[in-house]
C-alpha cells in the first residue's frame, strides 16, 4: 500500500493530500529513508514524521483496504 494512503487510512494524518504534500516535503520518513507518496508501506516498517519541531515514529503492525474508525488504532504501534 502507498504510505499517503496508508497516513490517511490509519488517521496518522486526516487528508490524503496532506499526507502527499508531507511527503513531498521529506517530512516523512520509512526506516530512515526519505519517502515519497507513492512508496509501498509493509508490515514492520518504521514510519517517521516530523512536523515543526515534534517527531513522531510509528511502527506499521497491520495493512488494510478498508478500515472502520474504530480499528484504526490496531493499524499501526507508536514507538
Amino acid at each position: 500500500m502507498r504510505i499517503d494512503k496508508y497516513l490517511k487510512l490509519s488517521r496518522i494524518i486526516k487528508r490524503r493530500t496532506i499526507a502527499q504534500e508531507a511527503c513531498d516535503a521529506g517530512r516523512v520518513m520509512i526506516n530512515n529513508k526519505v519517502a515519497k507518496a507513492s512508496t509501498d508501506v509493509k508490515i514492520g516498517d518504521v514510519i517517521e514524521i516530523r512536523f515543526g519541531e515534534q517527531t513522531t515514529k510509528y511502527e506499521v503492525v497491520q495493512i488494510k483496504e478498508h478500515v472502520k474508525k474504530e480499528e484504526t488504532a490496531d493499524l499501526y504501534r507508536i514507538v
